[in-house]
């Protein structure tokens, strides 16, 4: 396979590949977004649904609908052009040829009353004066709280496992899901907001579940949560709801950033030129969307990867013991290449964002692997990255979930084909791209997470969401 990163489509290469006209169909108007609609949610599911698209038209891209759709998203155009392969996915992070304005989700945009009537730096193009403002800002966040991140790392977690531990030895089993949720709420308000949550005993308590219940309401059109069909049809997957259901919620974290974080929101004003208003709505994003939603859906998949095989632990366990000295920083877990690449491998197989989306700026010729192909101005492009993260041009064994597959020489050149972030693991976030402001200081938070885990415990068993037995470091 080649190594060469995929964004640099020569075009001798291109020139040596045949011009194909773009496979698919959108169907008949209401009819055919529908019958796709059902498709994704209901009859094949994400994954099945476009890996079977992918085979029927023997094409990596293709034309297709995805959610949401008719009856009431009348505003909403469902056509995509799929790219499904590294090399055609890869256009989707040129920001020569791609708009990311308001395409976070696709074009559907939850409504601006979810974030104050703002439209927050996520949902900007780099092209706008405002959102360089705002990824400044959350730059110079995370630079900031670097000096006491992994220190509140540690001593979050200690307290998370001190209360798992004393569930398991009451009950012999403890779902961590809401646990972990409270303890990434706590964690996250103080390195990123400057925050202490035990200020406030109603956020201490309840206030992963009002972020829980924001997110959810934004995303429910675009996200299948296992109900009994047709009902998540009917009522989940046919209209938005309105951001007044959860409007209390909002404004209680609102309010309590506000109090609580005037440190970090008076950098936004003084450093960046923001009002207070706009530092308050995008560091709650960052926190809530971004950061809680984001680790909330990836650290269940890293749990259940690094526990399901022994031999594994046993692995994890010395390597994390032998290294990176006596106190774990973002530095010494650099030190234990396995651990950070199982947190490669988690993002790899299953990347906590599934769809990335772009529009075309301009007229341009997109390239997969064995094709080339027309793309108009103002069509919406769609990679689903889970299948993207399987190509077997670029991955060895794709469907397979290889620890040490980013280890070594091969493994480092590997992260240059590692989408996950926005961009490519090898990439740097910066004012004039879209990729993730914290992409490196969330794989370093996994790694070190793992790292303690193996610290303090022996071994770990876990069934589904739930821990069934420790056995603690002697």
């Amino acid at each position: 396979m080649s190594l060469s990163p995929p964004s640099l489509v020569t075009a001798a290469i291109a020139a040596d590949l045949p011009i194909r006209q773009i496979p698919g169909s959108y169907g008949f108007p209401l009819l055919g977004p529908l019958s796709d609609r059902l498709d994704y949610f209901w009859f094949q599911k994400p994954e099945s649904f476009f890996k079977n698209r992918m085979e029927k038209y023997k094409s990596t891209v293709f034309r297709t609908n995805v959610p949401p759709t008719f009856p009431f998203f009348v505003n909403v155009n469902p056509n995509v052009i799929a790219v499904l392969d590294v090399k055609s996915f890869s256009h989707l992070f040129d920001i020569d040829l791609v708009d990311k304005k308001d395409v976070l989700v696709g074009d559907f945009v939850p409504d601006v009353s979810f974030t104050g009537n703002m439209r927050v730096g996520v949902y900007q193009d780099p092209s706008d004066p405002q959102h360089s403002k705002v990824k400044g800002y959350i730059i110079d966040i995370l630079k900031r709280s670097s000096g006491i991140w992994a220190s509140e790392l540690v001593s979050k977690l200690d307290v998370f496992w001190d209360n798992i531990e004393s569930t398991v030895s009451k009950s012999s089993s403890a779902s961590y899901l809401f646990p972990l949720q409270q303890f990434l709420f706590t964690f996250l308000c103080k390195v990123l907001a400057g925050a202490d949550t035990s200020r406030d005993p109603k956020i201490a308590e309840s206030g992963h579940a009002m972020i829980n219940r924001w997110l959810a309401l934004q995303l429910l059109p675009i996200t299948s949560i296992g109900i009994l069909q047709p009902l998540e049809e009917i009522f989940l997957h046919s209209f938005a709801y309105p951001s007044f259901l959860v409007s209390g919620d909002y404004n209680n974290i609102y309010n309590f950033i506000k109090q609580q974080g005037k440190d970090a929101i008076n950098r936004g004003e003084i450093g960046f030129g923001l009002t207070q208003e706009e530092a308050i709505h995008n560091l709650l994003f960052v926190l809530g969307f971004n950061s809680f939603g984001g680790f909330t859906v990836f650290l269940p998949s890293l749990i259940d990867a690094v526990t399901k095989d022994s031999a594994l632990q046993e692995k994890l366990k010395k390597e994390a013991r032998e290294n990176g000295g006596s106190t774990l920083t973002f530095d010494s877990v650099k030190e234990m290449p396995l651990v950070q690449s199982v947190v490669y491998e988690t993002l790899r197989m299953n990347p906590p964002v599934p769809l990335q989306f772009g529009r075309a700026r301009k007229d341009f010729r997109l390239t997969s692997h064995d094709s080339v192909y027309d793309v108009k101005k103002g069509e919406l492009l769609c990679g689903y990255q889970k299948l993207v993260m399987r190509d077997s041009l670029i991955f060895d064994e794709p469907d397979l979930f290889k620890p040490d597959r980013f280890t070594k020489e091969k493994g480092a050149q590997l992260l240059d084909y590692l989408y996950w972030s926005n961009g490519p693991q090898s990439g740097s976030p910066t004012l004039s791209n879209k990729q993730c402001a914290g992409k490196d200081v969330v794989t370093l938070t996994a790694a070190l997470i793992v790292a303690h885990l193996f610290r303090r415990y022996d071994s770990i068993t876990v069934d589904g969401s739930s821990i069934t037995a420790l056995q603690k470091s002697k």
